[in-house]
């Protein structure tokens, strides 16, 4: 049986530019088998954009929360997203 795929959008904040978290969650990703993408923002803050099924999500949410070791995550907001047809895990800027 195949697993319905779902799409969600992180929103980390705390010392997250800067400190190689958006390869972190490159690699995080990539190793659970999620496609998306990673960029920074203005604010300060890094977005993440995510599709796999909802075991996946939860375990990349797990892996976005603790963040890459130089990192100072305060808070991770998770809301629902539009899946699209994304083949890879990357970073935008």
């Amino acid at each position: 049986m195949v697993k319905k795929r779902a799409a969600r959008l992180f929103l980390i904040s705390g010392r997250v530019q800067g400190v190689g978290y958006r390869a972190f969650a490159v690699n995080a990703a990539r190793g659970i088998g999620v496609v998306g993408w990673a960029r920074n923002l203005a604010d300060g803050r890094v977005e993440v954009h995510a599709i796999g099924t909802a075991e996946q999500l939860e375990e990349l949410e797990a892996c976005l929360r603790s963040g890459p070791r130089f990192a100072d995550v305060q808070s991770v907001e998770v809301s629902e997203a539009p899946a699209s047809g994304m083949r890879e895990f990357s970073i935008r800027s």
